[in-house]
């Protein structure tokens, strides 16, 4: 019995090794944006097309920084956000956000569009983008 509890015990430390430590996201807008602060509510309005002030910019569909973000921003799965989409879509109240493949792109799209909002990981912030909000 106690080589089974031992083999799950070290099964489920190799496991918690195996899963990345979750990082901080921070929304980023353009620096020429005026926006100098955001609360989670107010950014997640743009994310699922309630407000069009800022035009949101994601990372692809199935990127672990999306599934956290939508999660801890708009409190929603990625199924449901898609959903609202397709409607705004379908009816013409709305375009869907550009997709990027990285961080890199996501930053390029934000610095190259004065009204563009977007996230990314906190370690990849540089000069080209502002940060409004910091997710935990």
């Amino acid at each position: 019995m106690k080589t089974t509890i031992g083999k799950m015990l070290l099964a489920a430390g190799l496991f918690a090794a195996t899963v990345p430590a979750l990082a901080d996201i921070v929304v980023i807008v353009n620096p020429k944006n005026p926006a100098t602060r955001m609360f989670s509510e107010q950014a997640a309005q743009f994310f699922v097309g309630k407000s069009a002030l800022f035009t949101p910019v994601e990372f692809n569909e199935g990127a672990a920084i999306r599934t956290e973000f939508y999660s801890k921003v708009l409190q929603k799965e990625p199924a449901q956000v898609k959903a609202i989409w397709s409607k705004l879509v379908f009816t013409g109240k709305g375009t869907a956000p550009k997709e990027y493949h990285s961080a890199a792109e996501v930053k390029k799209a934000v610095a190259a569009d004065v009204s563009a909002i977007g996230y990314i990981d906190k370690s990849a912030v540089d000069d080209s983008v502002k940060v409004i909000l910091t997710v935990q």
